[in-house]
């Protein structure tokens, strides 16, 4: 399963010389996650009044070439595993046909208390 996400790369997103900010790369994955997990039926408040939310575990980034001020960027991301307790996807940033960013970002699940909990079995089945 794949998701392209639109982003345009506005000033705010910059540093002094242009270039986007390394960070905002992350802030970019974040919105094509959560745009993709609404875009397929998943309702992060209902899961949250269930007393389960998502939350990043670990991210593996690797930033290959710069965006820069006004760029049209495209953030596609693609599951590359579900299991009962976490989701492993794929991101990457690109403009046109150039790879500007690449991340491994796990998933995982917490109860109200913040400790690990399972994905909910009809989200798993959502996220196939």
């Amino acid at each position: 399963m794949s998701y392209i996400f639109p982003i345009r790369v506005y000033y705010e997103d910059t540093d002094m010389g242009g270039i986007v900010y390394y960070a905002n790369y992350l802030k970019f994955i974040e919105r094509a996650r959560s745009d993709w997990v609404r875009e397929i039926g998943i309702d992060q408040n209902a899961m949250r009044d269930q007393g389960v939310v998502f939350a990043v575990r670990r991210v593996e980034a690797d930033y290959l070439a710069p965006a820069r001020f006004d760029d049209e960027l495209q953030v596609e991301t693609t599951t590359q595993a579900v299991t009962g307790a976490r989701l492993v996807m794929e991101q990457k940033v690109s403009r046109g046909d150039d790879l500007l960013f690449s991340a491994i970002v796990t998933i995982v699940c917490l109860n109200e208390n913040g400790q690990p909990a399972r994905l909910p079995a009809n989200i798993r089945l959502m996220l196939h």
